[in-house]
Formats: structure tokens, sequence, C-alpha cells
């Protein structure tokens, strides 16, 4: 009988929050199961209920995780260009896109309906809420600086977000025509679009 990997105190949530990613970006949601996940993670089937209550907890830890290490990006790049406001909204989108990239089954989690009770994860939303109010952080400074028209922060901010999530996803989903592609580079494509907004 193979003998059950054993994990440092922290290592396993990690590992289940790894395999769940995995097993989301091979079968989707209907193939995801606690089960599954100890098996692919190559421990006990009860082990994962130490951390994970059922599925959502497991999709919202998931999420969690996917939206610190987002704002961890975002956060440096717009600690670095604090004082260069137009350069810190194309880098922090820059850096959404590559973080979208880099980890796109995990992204696409984050960013979909599979959690059903968002409000049952408090985690989650602070999360979520805190890499919002960045982007509103980076708006706001641009605003301050002309680089973009003024009006509620917010709205403006949801707006700019709105612009360079959809060129991921469609990114993501191959919808973007290869005669674009070829002409211009992803970040290329992703300055262009924040420069429609852009007032300088």
């Amino acid at each position: 009988m193979p003998k059950k990997k054993s994990y440092h105190h922290g290592d396993l949530k990690n590992a289940l929050i790894k395999a769940g990613v995995e097993i989301l970006a091979k079968d989707g949601v209907s193939g995801l199961s606690l089960r599954k996940v100890a098996g692919r993670a190559g421990v006990s089937h009860s082990a994962p209920y130490s951390h994970f209550a059922d599925k959502q907890a497991l999709i919202a830890a998931i999420s969690t995780e996917g939206f610190r290490q987002l704002y961890e990006r975002e956060s440096t790049v717009a600690d670095l260009y604090a004082d260069q406001p137009s350069k810190q909204l194309i880098e922090a989108a820059w850096a959404y896109v590559q973080f979208a990239m880099d980890d796109p089954d995990r992204f696409k989690v984050m960013f979909s309906a599979v959690l059903e009770k968002e409000k049952e994860y408090p985690e989650f939303v602070s999360e979520s809420q805190r890499n919002f109010q960045l982007v509103r952080r980076i708006i706001e400074a641009n605003q301050a600086a002309g680089v973009l028209r003024s009006g509620p922060s917010d709205l403006i901010a949801l707006s700019a977000w709105g612009i360079v999530h959809g060129f991921v996803m469609l990114w993501l989903e191959g919808q973007i025509s290869h005669a674009v592609l070829e002409k211009s580079s992803l970040r290329e494509l992703v300055e262009f679009q924040l420069r429609q907004i852009m007032l300088d």
C-alpha cells in the first residue's frame, strides 16, 4: 500500500488548494470533489475536512488565495509607480493580465459564479474588495493628475477594470483575432485599451 504524503503545518491546505485548481482546470466544477482533491494531493479521503467543510469552502479558498496573490502583484506595481499615475495605471493593468496568463485556471474560478454564497466567506469578500479598492485608489490618483476625467471614482474604476478584464477573458477564450495578435503584442493591446479612457 503506498505511503501517504506527510505535510508540515500549513502545507496540506495549500496542497489541497493546488489540487483543486488542477481538477477544476481539467474536469470543471462538476468534476470537483473533496475526495478527488484528497486523491490528487495524495492524502486520506478524510484529510480535506480538517480544512474545508465542503466543496464550496474549497472553491472559496481557491478564490481567496487568488485574490491575495493578485493584490500582492498589483500593490507592488502601484507602490513602484506611485509618482507616475498614468504609468501606474498601465503597469497595474499589465500585472492583472500577467496574473491571468500565469494562472488561467484559478483566474477563471475567481471570476466565475461557481462560488454560490459569497457572503458566507468573509475572507473571500475582504480580499476581493481589497483588490477593487486598490483599483479605485489608482483611478483617483490618475484623476488628480488629470489623466482620467473627473467623476465617481468607483464607477470609473469599474469601467477601467471592465475594459482590462474583458480583454483578458477574450484572450483566454481565444476570441482575439490572429490578425490583431500578429500586429501587436498583448501588452501593446492592453495599453491601447486604456488609452481610450485616458486624457493625456
